[in-house]
């Protein structure tokens, strides 16, 4: 059985295919690549061996595919134009004028999917006619992963110091307790104690809800920080 054919379609605003606007191409890609890369921040620091390497934040995937379109292998005596296929692909890097930004496309062939923009095309024209008319041609398409932002934030999931916190007070527990177990420092029990507004720090009760500030955490009344 054939492969089935690759196809690229427009999406509108809402994420609905246009499958009226769907670009098929006639031969598919002998081959595709997907690559995905991460962003680290390296820090020399005196006296160490080697720098400190500190995550920054992941790019999305890519889609690189490298389309073929022939009109020569035809029986028509007069042949068409390829550029006329090949614009249906490039085209779609132009701005929608609904949209007002070039529109997110939804490629598929056999079981594979993959939803971005069109971030580059490159068009190799391989074959002339006499009259100089454009007949075979290959077109070399990055594609740039698009996600709807809630769906990012949730796919992230993040759970880190950089964002407070909520902690339920344990039996036993005091602030400078809670302090080493979520900042590593018992000392840092004050911004626990200013971000809840405890007046006395020996005060907690078994269930009692606190806040857990990020650090650095500066004091709302001198705006000394902490940390």
């Amino acid at each position: 059985m054939p492969m089935k054919q690759l196809t690229i379609t427009p999406l509108d605003g809402n994420g609905r295919a246009r499958t009226s606007r769907t670009v098929t191409v006639a031969y598919n890609p002998e081959e595709f690549s997907v690559s995905k890369d991460n962003n680290f921040a390296v820090q020399g620091i005196p006296g160490l061996g080697s720098p400190l390497v500190q995550f920054v934040n992941g790019n999305q995937r890519t889609l690189d595919v490298e389309l073929f379109f022939d009109t020569y292998d035809t029986t028509s005596a007069n042949k068409q134009d390829v550029r006329e296929l090949t614009a249906q692909v490039t085209d779609l890097m132009e701005l929608d004028p609904e949209l007002h930004a070039p529109p997110v496309l939804a490629v598929a062939m056999a079981g594979f999917r993959f939803t971005g923009v069109l971030s580059r095309a490159q068009q190799r024209f391989l074959l002339l006619m006499p009259s100089g008319k454009p007949v075979r041609a290959r077109v070399n398409c990055t594609f740039i992963e698009y996600k709807e932002p809630a769906r990012a934030a949730a796919e992230a999931n993040l759970q880190t110091a950089d964002y407070s916190k909520v902690h339920t007070v344990l039996p036993g527990e005091t602030l400078s307790s809670i302090a080493a177990a979520r900042y590593d420092d018992p000392a840092l029990w004050r911004p626990l104690a200013l971000a809840n507004g405890l007046t006395d720090p020996r005060a907690l009760r078994p269930g009692q809800t606190l806040l857990v500030p990020a650090l650095p955490f500066t004091d709302p009344r001198t705006m000394e920080v902490l940390a």
